[in-house]
């Protein structure tokens, strides 16, 4: 299904943009991060790449993240927290090895940089809400600007508690994209896609992150329902792990988002002594295939 025409977020592609040779340079007006979706070849979807920050340490998590960028349309760098109640088993595990070797958010925000020095693709920054709450919400997204993000994922701050936030975003030019579920009401699914920036995040399974058979029913009514909501670009994530689950969700959505299965190719590579990021760079490719025409 084509997008329908944007909508002009906070953050936004200025008129200089294809002079600098950014490849959406013509869709000034939008956030980078909907205009990553917005300027993909007819019939192509977004991939949506996740990576925890600083795992299994600094320097590793940097060449797994730039053996992403090379294949994927945007980067999601993951804050490591010790409480990770929304994620599965990997991206906990990961989370855990991450702040073992002493990552906090202002390396996470150094990584942020460091990347950003290396690609102009859109990064964003997923992130529980108390890690940004302790290091201050107008600091953080000061911090994050700075450093060259496009936006910020807070999976577990409701819509209702999210104006401080989205003020001190808003301020400095970053999109806040929020999440829907196949339990989300009508009503409530109008409110996320007059929210949202960016992109919407429709979750394509129940639960927490991790690695699924197959993918839930129901999820081309799903997205039809989103859509009359929601005029931005809509991307499934959430239990999509192959090429082929990659190829059914982007039949339905904008773009897809995978996370576990990267984390987990990263762990694989690891333990059988093999290039954690090469190991990445393979899977995200094929993934990245599938969502071609």
């Amino acid at each position: 299904m084509p997008l329908r025409p944007g909508r002009q977020g906070r953050g936004h592609l200025g008129e200089d943009e294809e002079e600098r040779g950014f490849p959406w340079g013509r869709w000034t007006g939008m956030s980078r991060v909907e205009a990553a979706f917005r300027s993909l070849p007819a019939g192509e979807q977004a991939l949506v790449a996740y990576a925890t920050a600083g795992f299994p340490d600094r320097d590793t998590s940097l060449r797994i993240a730039s053996a992403l960028l090379e294949h994927c349309d945007l980067l999601e760098l993951g804050i490591p927290f010790s409480d990770p109640v929304m994620d599965g088993p990997i991206i906990q595990a990961s989370s855990q090895a991450a702040l073992r070797s002493g990552t906090r958010v202002e390396g996470v925000l150094d990584m942020v940089a460091e990347l950003r020095r290396g690609t102009d693709k859109p990064l964003l920054i997923m992130s529980y809400y108390n890690p940004v709450l302790r290091f201050g919400l107008s600091a953080f997204a000061e911090r994050a600007a700075e450093a060259g993000a496009d936006g910020v994922l807070l999976p577990d701050l409701p819509l209702e508690e999210m104006g401080e936030w989205k003020e001190a975003a808003g301020e400095n030019g970053l999109c806040t994209v929020l999440f829907a579920s196949m339990t989300t009401p009508p009503e409530r699914l109008r409110l996320l896609g007059e929210a949202t920036e960016g992109f919407l995040y429709c979750l394509a399974v129940k639960g927490t992150t991790g690695l699924r058979d197959s993918l839930a029913s129901g999820l081309s009514p799903f997205v039809s329902r989103v859509r009359e909501h929601c005029s931005l670009p809509l991307a499934l994530g959430l239990g999509i792990s192959n090429p082929e689950q990659c190829r059914e969700a982007g039949e339905l959505a904008d773009g897809v988002v995978v996370g576990s299965a990267l984390v987990k190719a990263a762990m694989d590579a690891l333990q059988e002594g093999r290039d954690p990021a090469s190991g990445v760079g393979r899977l995200a490719k094929t993934l990245k295939e599938a969502l071609r025409p």
